[in-house]
């Protein structure tokens, strides 16, 4: 299918493909039959958005090369965790999570023992 250029006008002249009247009558136990037909919990509160490192990162005042020398990481996977190159496993958020909450506690505990 081909891309077209419309204007504005176009666009607003043009009708909806929605079937505005099925639409209107979906009550909200139809919505949740369809949520668990698509296997997921209705009941399920709003997910904890992802964490990010470059705001930790920020918030902390700390430039790419500190923080991950604090996290013992290098920092070509601090970039590409920042970027969303590579997706951070669950260790990592975990580790993520505890530097947002206390970072002079992660911190200390990141440090070599003796």
């Amino acid at each position: 299918m081909a891309l077209k250029r419309m204007t504005l006008d176009e666009i607003t002249a043009t009708p909806s493909q929605r079937n505005r009247a099925k639409l209107d009558a979906t009550t909200e136990a139809d919505i949740r039959a369809h949520t668990i037909e698509d296997g997921h919990d209705p009941d399920a509160g709003i997910p904890e958005p992802p964490i990010s490192p470059q705001f930790i990162r920020h918030r902390l005042g700390l430039s790419q090369e500190a923080f991950a020398a604090r996290l013992h990481i290098p920092v070509a996977t601090l970039r590409n965790w920042e970027q969303h190159r590579v997706a951070m496993d669950p260790a990592t958020i975990s580790l993520l999570r505890i530097v947002a909450h206390d970072p002079a506690l992660a911190f200390r505990a990141l440090e070599p023992i003796g």
